[in-house]
């Protein structure tokens, strides 16, 4: 099995990105997939969860709104949009699948 992030970076108060998480060694479309976060100093927090066919989504009090989980099955990819980002939303991001396997993480730094 294997997660690997992509999308990370540097970005502006306000301003958007777009994670990626490409699958392997499974079959994605059986598995609930979610992403997590890691603040410096924090413990690991779930932002949000996709069902097996992208029918439901559940998400963090923090992000609702802002966030956006989706998945294509074709290509065993899970997403995450990130709009009006916040300084409080830096941290490292996390692909996730049920069973305990984790990608290596992303950074996303957010700060004018």
């Amino acid at each position: 099995v294997q997660l690997v992030e992509s999308g990370g970076g540097l970005v502006q108060p306000g301003g958007s990105l777009r994670l990626s998480c490409v699958t392997s060694g499974f079959t994605f479309s059986r598995y609930h997939m979610s992403w997590y976060r890691q603040a410096p100093g924090k413990e690991r927090e779930l932002v949000a969860t996709i069902t097996t066919s992208g029918s439901f989504t559940n998400y963090a009090v923090p992000v609702k709104g802002r966030f956006t989980i989706s998945r294509d099955n074709r290509k065993n990819t899970v997403y995450l949009q990130m709009n009006s980002l916040k300084s409080e939303d830096t941290a490292v991001y996390y692909c996730y699948r049920e069973s305990d396997y984790w990608g290596q993480g992303t950074q996303v730094t957010v700060s004018s």
